[in-house]
């Protein structure tokens, strides 16, 4: 099979329909009826998962892959990849925010580079104000602290090759940053400017976009780890310079030390630093806990092809 078109669907409803006819007549016009296009039911709380099987019943090249409860965006695009069988893959969203007829222009220029992966950059940062700020805040956020650097504005739309998304889902962590993982896998990645519409609104809130940058920091880099160590050093130097500082004027000037501001105020100082030490190292260890229990990061409740229910193989 030449191409897989794997997007996601939660609160879809609205979009599924148009977006399957576009990503159909953009897959035909490059390939025929050589491809596949794979829904991944992210727990949708609306219609998305029958409008998507009744879709599999009338084009037997719609797959749906139907997960037993909301795992998040991420990993209901890894689990779609994992599920796609075409020589090149074409991950985007179903929203229609990010076109389907982006196809033709990241075909061309993959085929322009022969390049593994060709992935979608925003010109401007669409949305409000304060999504433009948050979002420009976390990526340079995540570039600061993190190993792997990854480029501003991404968009989920990619054209990936079948050996770079093989390559990619060896990736077995369960909790992971997909953006992340991405340029950590490697491979020769080339991008494209794009302008993303905006259609419906964001679902990452303030505090979904907090959590998913200490998530993606603490899964790529362990400089937070590194810094509590410089800070302690250099709170205990300082530590020591003011303790002979303070023996000095009692030995040298008969100083009587005097007032408790200071020290109340040095003890919420210093009980702050160690309960947020405390709460990056509790951070960690609670990754370390959920990586060695190795559960599997989807379940998969049930997949549609040809409008049937498939046997969904379980070890």
């Amino acid at each position: 099979m030449k191409l897989s078109i794997v997007a996601t669907l939660y609160k879809s409803e609205p979009y599924i329909d148009e977006f399957y006819q576009r990503a159909s007549d953009a897959a035909a016009e490059l390939f025929g009826s050589d491809y596949e296009i794979v829904l991944v039911n992210d727990g949708s709380p609306d219609n998305s998962l029958d409008k998507a099987v009744a879709l599999s019943k009338k084009d037997e090249k719609v797959k749906v892959v139907n997960l037993s409860r909301n795992f998040g965006h991420h990993k209901a695009m890894m689990t779609g990849l994992m599920h796609s069988s075409g020589e090149l893959i074409f991950l985007i969203d179903s929203d229609l925010e990010e076109q389907p007829e982006w196809l033709e222009l990241f075909y061309e220029k993959m085929k322009s580079t022969h390049a593994d992966v060709v992935y979608g950059v925003q010109e401007t940062r669409k949305g409000s104000w304060f999504e433009r700020v948050s979002g420009g805040l976390f990526y340079k956020a995540f570039n600061l602290f993190g190993h792997v650097k990854i480029p501003a504005n991404l968009v989920t739309t990619r054209l990936m090759s079948k050996d770079y998304v093989q390559a990619l889902v060896l990736h077995k962590e369960t909790d992971f940053f997909i953006a992340g993982l991405w340029q950590l896998t490697g491979f020769d990645q080339v991008e494209i400017k794009l302008k993303k519409l905006s259609i419906s609104p964001t679902t990452y809130s303030l505090t979904k976009k907090l959590s998913l940058l200490v998530n993606a920091v603490t899964a790529f880099s362990n400089y937070p780890l590194i810094l509590i160590f410089y800070l302690g050093v250099s709170v205990s130097l300082l530590s020591v310079v003011y303790i002979a500082y303070l023996m000095l004027n009692w030995f040298l000037y008969d100083t009587p030390l005097e007032g408790w501001t200071s020290l109340i105020a040095s003890v919420w100082l210093f009980g702050g630093l160690i309960l947020a030490a405390l709460g990056v190292i509790g951070i960690y260890l609670g990754k370390v806990f959920i990586e060695v229990k190795r559960r599997p990061y989807t379940i998969i409740k049930s997949i549609y092809q040809n409008g049937e229910k498939q046997k969904v193989e379980r070890l």
